[in-house]
């Protein structure tokens, strides 16, 4: 099969679709032709040297997928051969054939094509497992997202609307606000032009949001800390804003309030099965019922992951980004 190989750790021109050999999968595991994987910006860190995979996973760039089962292992029994899945890999989306275990396998929604299929995985599993499973957001609370417009914000926007959340978000461009807004999000902060702490204050009564997920990490962590309500919660996935910084802890003392941080990645097989497991359960219907659309900007051949790894370091794009195998 073909694959895309990073021939050693560097910028975007690394990327070289090469022949390599065919994924051999468990006897708990699929084989699945891929149609189309979706980038993510762990794909780019590991291009880097920054993100090594797990010790046994896949060497290749590529954390979801959609496409059709071609093979089951022995002690599969929900899966058949002819399937169309998408699925939350361990490694090695970016390739032709992709080996899968059987618990992170997820039918293709109704009234989603199996390519758009592929934006969901990584994005749905990581919502759901941090501010849903983790920080508990529930009905009638309040949602500050940093990078509404990024994959994990449109759909993190979505899925939070449709439980009854109100949503607020951080974006750097009118466009990427109007973006956000189209989606449900009520309040719509330019980080580039406003102060998201006195905004969120304004809009709240001085009260601050329940939950805050951030990507930024060590620059935005004084600022999120003070932009909380009573037993607010942040939670922290991604550090592009560095991982140190000095902060005034008085007050997550005086408003009880939770700092949580977690990845997707190196999550146990387990683990990550009983969370495509809820996924289903709990955010699959709402996928269903047209109340969450895949969001994707662009799609590119699988030969050209090197223009889309340059299109999402860019930060131009709104939603997903898709690699398509020929």
């Amino acid at each position: 099969m073909k694959a895309v190989v990073i021939t050693s750790p560097g910028g975007p021109e690394v990327l070289q679709l090469k022949e390599v050999d065919d994924p051999q999968i468990k006897d708990d595991e699929v084989l699945v032709r891929v149609l189309a994987t979706a980038l993510n910006r762990a794909d780019t860190l590991q291009r880097m040297g920054r993100y090594d995979p797990p010790k046994g996973d896949s060497l290749y760039p590529g954390l979801e997928c959609s496409g059709t089962i071609e093979a089951v292992g022995k002690s599969v029994s929900r899966w058949k051969i002819g399937d169309q899945v998408c699925a939350l890999v361990d490694g090695g989306g970016y390739a032709e054939k992709v080996a899968v275990p059987a618990g992170q396998v997820l039918p293709v929604p109704p009234g989603v094509s199996l390519q758009d299929a592929a934006a969901f995985p990584e994005v749905a599993c990581t919502v759901w497992s941090t501010i849903f499973m983790m920080s508990h957001l529930s009905k009638r609370e309040t949602l500050l997202i940093h990078g509404g417009s990024s994959a994990i914000g449109t759909f993190a926007i979505q899925l939070a609307t449709y439980l009854g959340v109100k949503v607020f978000v951080t974006a750097g461009s009118e466009e990427k606000l109007a973006a956000c807004k189209n989606l449900g999000a009520s309040v719509c902060i330019n980080y580039k032009t406003e102060d998201f702490v006195a905004r969120v204050k304004e809009e709240t009564g001085g009260k601050g949001v329940d939950v805050i997920l951030d990507s930024i990490g060590g620059s935005y962590l004084q600022r999120n800390i003070d932009s909380l309500n009573f037993d607010g919660r942040l939670f922290i996935i991604g550090f592009m804003g560095g991982i140190k910084t000095d902060i005034n802890l008085a007050g997550l003392l005086a408003r009880r309030l939770t700092v949580q941080a977690a990845g997707l990645r190196n999550r146990s097989r387990d683990n990550k099965a009983l969370i495509v497991s809820e996924v289903e359960k709990n955010v699959w219907p709402a996928i269903v019922a047209g109340k969450i659309k895949p969001v994707v900007y662009k799609c590119f051949p699988l030969a050209e992951a090197a223009e889309a790894h340059r299109l999402m370091e860019s930060s131009k794009h709104i939603g997903k980004i898709l690699l398509v195998a020929p």
